[in-house]
């Protein structure tokens, strides 16, 4: 498989190809939601939550926190993950300004 030359593309659609991957996977949308109506979680949480492995899950948050969506904070030995409101807010207008573009198809298709 070929690799992205992501040198060629904008700031801006390799930010977009991110999110898309990041959000293009069930697992991380559950996640978000956990996240989103706990207020906060502890990974342990997760684990029991959605049934999945621990190493999957710790895989997921690592994607999460890539993009930069997640935070967390270590308490002993558990990590507490919470939304960072700033990034959430950035990422929403990214999205609404992409799908906001204005399409103008002739009648070709």
């Amino acid at each position: 498989m070929g690799t992205t030359k992501s040198e060629i593309f904008t700031d801006e659609q390799n930010r977009l190809a991110l999110m898309f991957k990041v959000f293009g996977n069930p697992a991380r949308i559950a996640i978000l939601q956990y996240i989103i109506n706990q207020k906060a979680c502890i990974c342990n949480d997760l684990v029991d939550e959605l049934g999945l492995a621990q190493a999957t899950i710790s895989q997921h948050l690592k994607e999460l926190k890539t993009l930069g969506i997640i935070q967390g904070t270590i308490e002993g030995k558990s990590v507490c993950y919470c939304i960072d409101e700033k990034v959430w807010n950035d990422v929403q207008n990214d999205l609404i300004a992409f799908f906001k573009q204005d399409v103008h198809i002739k009648q070709c298709c």
